[in-house]
């Protein structure tokens, strides 16, 4: 059960923050708040000193870096901790659907409005709204997305009543929204007025002192997902991931890890079973390790699976996700001696 935070202004009590630290946030991957570079903390603080103000704020980031976490831990650190948190992915919603999901519809408004809907404005109404990537809204609902920022109500489609509603919004984007407006792709006046607070997320490779302690973080969960001993990684394989500049920031981090734990058989992570884009890091910085070649990562990740499987074919193309055709031309190809498939398959 999560502590409520204190809405009053000043620093995070420590509580306060083992409590934001601890609490599970994002969407299916379950990413938890974790970091103790400078760039995180900065991240706390702007969080402590927004959470208990009403205003819209826009958070900036690249793909994969947690914005989602940082809308909740703001609803979570705010007044309406205890009320509703709503996200709304706005690249998922197109025409009609986009302006029915958002604020509802009254039944008949439209083909197929067989009932009334109350839309994601009305449902998260005393609490949080999370519109993500809110520069894919269409021009002619970034006008009705105005208005109820002014008057603090909604309209449903097909309806001339509005509905007062009590809300925080909050948004996010990875694209300039300064150079949509001048562009004409973006409603000037909108962008005013949510841009009441920007809150810039720092992609991971600016967050350096925070990728073991993540890395580490995702490897327990595959721990107790798996109901297995925790694996850990090798010195040279941490010194990969520090040197990776992770385009796709925690989220790629993620499942990297992920990869690495299915792969390695015994608990010592080794660089062989990282992906291959992390061996062949472009850093431009040394190593003191010598990266494999292409074939000899596949043998090795290839020859480990099989012998996880106690040489079933089947069931390590599966793991590998390979067709079993192509499997079988790797092994001869790569010359790997296989355990006797005991499955016959």
């Amino acid at each position: 059960m999560l502590e409520r935070f204190s809405a009053a202004p000043g620093p995070f009590r420590r509580r306060e923050v083992e409590c934001l630290r601890s609490s599970r946030f994002g969407d299916t991957d379950n990413f938890e708040f974790i970091g103790n570079s400078s760039a995180f903390n900065s991240i706390l603080e702007m969080i402590d000193a927004v959470a208990a103000r009403r205003c819209p704020i826009i958070i900036y980031g690249e793909t994969g870096v947690g914005k989602e976490m940082v809308a909740r831990g703001i609803h979570l650190a705010s007044d309406r901790t205890k009320k509703v948190f709503v996200p709304v992915d706005c690249t998922t919603l197109t025409g009609q659907l986009f302006e029915s999901q958002l604020f509802g519809h009254v039944k008949g408004a439209f083909t197929g409005a067989v009932d009334s809907t109350l839309g994601f404005f009305r449902a998260a109404d005393g609490g949080t709204i999370f519109l993500d990537e809110i520069s894919e809204i269409p021009l002619e609902l970034q006008a009705k997305l105005l208005r109820v920022l002014q008057q603090n109500s909604v309209t449903p489609v097909g309806s001339t009543v509005s509905y007062r509603v009590d809300i925080r919004i909050l948004c996010a984007t990875n694209k300039n929204l300064t150079e949509m407006v001048k562009k004409g792709t973006f409603r000037e006046d909108l962008y005013y007025r949510l841009n009441v607070v920007m809150l810039e997320v720092p992609p991971l490779r600016e967050r350096k002192d925070d990728i073991l302690m993540l890395a580490k973080y995702f490897l327990e969960n595959q721990s107790l997902f798996y109901n297995e001993p925790p694996k850990s990684l090798t010195e040279n394989a941490k010194e990969l991931l520090l040197k990776y500049h992770w385009p796709g920031n925690v989220r790629e981090l993620a499942n990297a890890m992920e990869r690495a734990y299915v792969l390695t058989i015994g608990q010592d992570i080794q660089p062989a079973a990282l992906p291959f884009e992390v061996l062949i890091t472009d850093s431009g910085q040394s190593s003191k390790y010598e990266f494999p070649t292409l074939d000899e990562v596949n043998r090795r990740i290839i020859s480990e699976t099989l012998e996880y499987t106690h040489g079933q074919k089947l069931k390590t193309a599966q793991i590998l996700g390979l067709e079993r055709r192509k499997l079988n031309r790797l092994i001869e190809k790569l010359n790997i001696k296989t355990p006797k498939d005991k499955s016959l398959s």
